[in-house]
């Protein structure tokens, strides 16, 4: 039996403690407008699916409960295409359907696909992947192998590909390896552990941020996003301080993150969770898998320092945590043994990545392809800042765009879009003077620094010309019996004070 890699160790367990639920569904919609082969379609899923296992990987438990990864044999059955007929009105709403449908993780292959036709030349495919068996780069993969299979299969042939050297539960099974016992001082784990635990010593239960809400006993995980955009001036300065700062964009960014936060009141501690690829060796490039893991940067904004002197700590800070990344999060978390809780993620509650690709793309012959937004009403953290470059013809920087993800158990819509223009504000004044010191940062906009100096102090009222035994008659005879005086061997109402 092939034991869970440690990532997809702590999803079977989400899994299993909370239920089924389309938290995990990595949903994607692509528009396809033209000539499709449907059936050219539908083989080429079968091709990708047998050519990735862990696509056609069920988790299964032994007698004692241990789970399992179980490959099951190559063949058409393990994943369909249905065909379903829609109208512009009601597509979205079938893309919804179908991205938050839920999977068994023991009895049903973690991916599914639908297609919906609008029209002959108008269809939407819409793939659904848990997450156990798909993370963020594996989606260039996964897109490529559908658009090379279907391109042999659209000229009647079977896609002639280079095999794969490795599958996932040989990763799963090297990575055991490279880590080493816990028992050996000596092993990566033991080094690795040794770190972490003295990097995150001290590091905060829980980070306040500008919550609307009180949060809740236990999260629901529900959530929304808000896009975020940085035009390509901003672009092409946040790029200029890097390279002059010998940092680069993540790290000002996340210096800029750790300003917004701790001028919002968070403190001079800011824990930020981000994913790395865990994609250590080349033979992994083209696989499908869970192969990220989550690295916690601790950021420190104590002493108001400059700009400049936040991104030389951040600097150090990353680099030390990169030369330790294989760790797996599941048993950071384990080690550090931070106070638990249903109501929030464990070391740190906003997650923050940002994505040089500009994503990945599905290219058929003869279609033109549109990946289009899936409505995301889930949310695992607090915050999820995450940011995409974008490059134009000429290779120059282009803007910034993303997706602020938020839990609305915690948060309105209006707060997290104010949140958004005072990251940008905060990326502004940092490249225009990174020598500025962080409480010099102004996060507030014109207009509310008006309201909070002007009018929120318009206290002035017109005096009275009543006298103060006027003014108590008409208390008295609004509300007799409201306690007036209040001490320890006697209450008054205003009635009973009137009369004496």
């Amino acid at each position: 039996m092939i034991p869970l890699s440690f990532a997809q160790r702590r999803l079977w367990f989400v899994d299993r403690f909370e239920g089924p639920s389309p938290t995990y569904n990595g949903a994607f919609a692509l528009r396809l407008t033209g000539e499709l082969d449907v059936d050219a379609l539908r083989a080429a899923l079968h091709d990708v699916v047998d050519r990735h296992e862990v696509l056609r990987t069920v988790i299964v438990e032994d007698d004692d409960g241990v789970p399992h990864q179980q490959v099951l044999a190559q063949g058409h059955e393990q994943v369909t295409l249905p065909l379903s007929e829609v109208t512009p009105r009601t597509r979205d709403a079938a893309v919804d359907r179908a991205a938050k449908q839920t999977f068994d993780l023991a009895t049903d292959v973690p991916i599914r696909a639908v297609l919906l036709r609008c029209t002959p030349r108008d269809h939407t495919l819409v793939l659904v992947v848990h997450h156990i068996a798909l993370d963020g780069e594996s989606l260039g993969p996964l897109l490529r192998d559908l658009t090379t299979a279907y391109t042999a299969r659209r000229d009647h042939h079977a896609p002639q590909w280079q095999p794969l050297p490795v599958q996932y539960a040989d990763y799963t099974l090297w990575l055991q390896e490279l880590l080493g016992s816990e028992d050996d001082p000596d092993s990566s784990v033991s080094r690795q552990l040794a770190f972490w635990k003295a990097a995150l010593d001290g590091i905060p239960d829980q980070l306040e941020l500008p919550f609307d809400r009180p949060r809740p006993k236990v999260a629901d995980y529900r959530g929304d996003t808000v896009p975020i955009r940085i035009d390509a001036d901003l672009h092409r300065a946040l790029l200029g301080l890097a390279r002059e700062s010998n940092t680069t964009l993540f790290m000002v960014l996340q210096a800029a993150l750790a300003t917004l936060l701790s001028r919002l009141g968070a403190g001079s501690d800011i824990p930020l969770g981000t994913p790395v690829a865990g994609r250590t060796d080349e033979a992994l490039d083209d696989l499908v898998g869970f192969f990220v893991n989550t690295l916690v940067l601790r950021n420190d904004t104590s002493g108001n320092p400059t700009f400049r002197e936040l991104l030389a700590r951040t600097r150090a800070t990353d680099l030390a945590a990169y030369s330790h990344q294989d760790v797996p999060f599941e048993r950071l978390v384990e080690a550090i043994n931070p106070q638990r809780s249903l109501a929030r993620h464990p070391l740190f509650q906003v997650i923050f990545g940002v994505d040089a690709t500009g994503g990945s793309a599905l290219n058929l012959p003869g279609l033109t392809v549109a990946q289009e937004s899936v409505p995301i009403e889930f949310s695992r953290f607090d915050l999820g800042f995450n940011f995409v470059e974008q490059y134009g013809v000429d290779s120059g920087p282009a803007g910034i765009s993303g997706l602020l993800h938020y839990s609305t158990d915690l948060f309105d819509r209006e707060s997290v879009e104010a949140l958004v223009t005072r990251m940008v504000r905060v990326v502004e004044a940092a490249v225009a003077d990174p020598d500025r010191p962080l409480g010099r940062i102004e996060i507030l906009s014109a207009g509310e620094q008006r309201q909070i100096l002007e009018t929120w102090n318009e206290t002035g009222a017109a005096l009275t010309d009543a006298t103060l035994p006027a003014l108590f008659q008409s208390q008295v005879a609004l509300t007799p019996r409201r306690p007036a005086v209040l001490a320890p061997d006697t209450d008054l109402s205003y009635g009973e004070l009137n009369e004496r």
